[in-house]
Formats: C-alpha cells, structure tokens, sequence
C-alpha cells in the first residue's frame, strides 16, 4: 500500500472540492503521509492530521444554522470589537485629536473624540472599514477559529489547546501549513521544527487570512520564535501571497529543506484547485450580497485588482513545479466558484465535490500517474529560495 505525502492548495470555498478527491484517494486505499496546505489547503490539512476521514469531513461542509443559512458564511463575518490600543493609535484617532473641536473645552476633547468613535462603530459599514485599514481586513475571522476549535477538540481529540509541537507528539502527524509574513517579507513554513510552540489553531487562521478580506494576525510573544527568530509583533497573512502549492518542499533533497521537511520522498501528490476547468452539471450561483449593509464587498476594485496581484505572485514559484512534476498534480474543477462562495447551494456545493472525485479517480487509472521525470537541482533553487526572507 502506497503512501503519499499530501499538498493542498488554497482556494477558499473552492477548497470544499478536495472532500470529493479524497473520497477518491480512500477508495483507492492509499495512505497519508506528511501534510502540508495553504490557506483552505491548511483547513484540509489540519483535520487530516486531527484524524478526520472523509466521511467525517462532509458533514460539516453541510452544517447549518437554524435560520437555514451555510454556517460557512459565518466565517466572513462582521467585526465586532476593537482593542483600546487599536482604537487610541488609529487614523480616525490621530485625525480628530488634530482637530480643535469649537465651543468645547480642551480637557473635554479627548472624551468627545472617543464618542465620535464609538458612534462611528455602531455602524456595520463603518466597522468594516476602519477593520479595513486598522486590521489590515474587511471581515473578522473569529466564528473560523470557533468553527475549528470545534472541530479539533470532537469526539475527544482535545488538540485545539496544543502548540504545533504538542500536535505533532499527540497525533504522531507531520503537519505544515503556510503563511506569510509581510512585515519581513517572508514565506513562513509553519511546523513543529519551525515554530514549535505557535499554537496549531493560530497557525491555520494565519493561513487563512487572505490580504485585505479577512483581519491580519499579530504573532504574540508566547507564541515563540520562527526557526530562532523572535518575530513578535509582525503581521501574517495567507501564505498563498507567496506560495499556493508549495509542493517542492517536500521533493527537494537540499539540507536546509530537509531539517525543516524531513526527507524527501517522490511519492508526493499535490491537489491544485483548476480555475479554468469546468465542474460538470454545475448549477448557476445565485445573486448574493455579502452582509446586511448591501454592499457586495467582494466587487470592490480595489480587492479585486490586490486579490489578482496576490493570485499572481503566489503562482509565480508554484508553475515550475506544475509543469514539470505534473503527474503528481491533480487538477480539480472549480470554473465558476469563488474564494468567498462560502454560501454556495447544495447543489452547487454537491456538483464541485462529485467533479473532485471524479477527477481524481481518473488520474488514478492512468498508468503513468506514479511516474514522472523532475528536474532535482532545480527544485532544491526553487524550495531554498522560499525559504530565503
């Protein structure tokens, strides 16, 4: 029985595709191996990891609350608080301590600027933006985080309190899930050898967060240090800003890689979300407005022209590799579907993971699939540059 080390690529919604490939790995009786994912290739890789099974998977890619609505839309959600500290070093705070407020006395201004503040807020608009700029996001990730804290700790797996090195002891799994670092501008390859005590669930949220969506995330002191370096108070953001399918690291045969990696192994399998491949009898999507404010956030231009920036830059060292190693790429349908259709319709949702395991069972019938010429010296330049800040 053949065992496979697993790359998951990030897509966000798209990302509920990879149910339907494992159903297909399952069946054919292959086993996992290490694990590695970005962004909702992360969301995938963890509960793996976490021992789900596929049939353990597809029931919460259904999950609803009582007003019928996808309990995955929740995962945009509204923020809802700010810290004193946010508040008191943000624009909007700079700006009107600027501002000499008439008929009110200097000793009072500062109590009137806190409640021009706090009146701002009570707007779900306004909340959005200041998110936006103090946080580096439109949406709170929290109801995410709530979702797998959940998940890691049912039917008495109790893993969601546990660092990256705490997971890897009570699970016996090599797990790596990718982020960014964007106030050093570096790949972060986030595992038990290289931040062994970031917590698991706040390495999968840094994952997560694509740029100017969902909320930045500040790496605290008690998280420990990235490969020795003390990285606190940096920003993090989804790692498909520098690497979507970062399949390499786990073939490439350089020291520095393995130390983080382990050895390399060719039998590696990577599952890349196919944007231009059609999903069969796929059921139109529905108008949907993100939130009650009206407003489509997902069609502002701005977010769009970054989010196909960070598309770009993040593909930019996965092609090599796609190209050149593609016997062990399946390419699974998602034409039509959006990062952030987290409210897609059962049919829709139904049509994307039965075209998943029909991909993926059909490159499994072709005879050369376990086969596959790559170029070595060039992927160890490639995985020693994505380690490189």
């Amino acid at each position: 029985m053949t065992t496979y080390d697993l790359v998951f690529e990030g897509g966000g919604a798209k990302g509920m595709v990879f149910a339907g490939a494992l159903q297909a790995f399952e069946e054919a009786e292959y086993e996992q191996g290490r694990l590695m994912g970005t962004s909702a290739g992360s969301i995938t890789a963890v509960l793996l990891a976490a021992g789900y099974m596929v049939d353990d998977i597809l029931p919460s890619l259904s999950e609803k609350l009582e007003d019928g609505t996808p309990r995955f839309a929740t995962f945009m959600g509204v923020p809802e608080s700010f810290s004193d500290d946010v508040l008191n070093a943000s624009l909007i705070k700079k700006v009107l301590t600027s501002i000499d407020l008439p008929l009110i006395p200097e000793s009072w201004e500062g109590e009137a600027d806190k409640a021009i503040i706090r009146g701002l807020l009570k707007s779900r608009i306004y909340r959005h933006i200041f998110s936006f700029e103090e946080a580096g996001g439109l949406y709170s990730a929290d109801a995410f985080v709530e979702w797998l804290i959940e998940k890691l700790d049912a039917d008495g797996r109790n893993l969601s309190d546990k660092s990256l090195a705490q997971f890897h002891e009570a699970t016996g799994r090599h797990l790596t899930v990718i982020a960014a670092d964007i106030t050093e501008g570096q790949m972060l390859v986030l595992n038990h050898n290289t931040a062994p005590d970031l917590p698991v669930v706040m390495a999968v949220r840094m994952s997560m967060s694509v740029p100017l969506l969902w909320q930045e995330v500040i790496w605290q002191a008690s998280w420990g240090t990235y490969r020795g370096d003390d990285i606190a108070g940096h920003a993090i953001v989804d790692g498909g800003l520098v690497s979507n399918f970062p399949i390499e690291l786990f073939l490439s045969t350089s020291p520095h890689v393995v130390a983080l990696m382990g050895e390399p192994s060719e039998d590696v399998l990577g599952f890349l979300i196919d944007e231009k491949k059609e999903v069969p009898d796929a059921p139109d999507k529905p108008g949907v407005v993100d939130d009650k404010s009206g407003i489509d956030l997902g069609q502002v231009a701005s977010v769009r022209r970054i989010a196909g920036l960070a598309n770009t830059m993040s593909q930019a060292h996965d092609k090599f590799v796609m190209r050149d190693y593609k016997s062990k790429v399946v390419r699974l349908p998602a034409k039509g579907y959006g990062t952030t259709e987290f409210d897609m319709t059962d049919e829709r949702r139904e049509a994307l993971i039965r075209a998943g395991y029909d991909v993926t069972k059909t490159h499994f019938e072709t005879p050369t699939f376990e086969t596959g010429l790559f170029d070595q010296e060039a992927i160890d330049d490639v995985a020693e540059s994505m380690l490189m800040p």
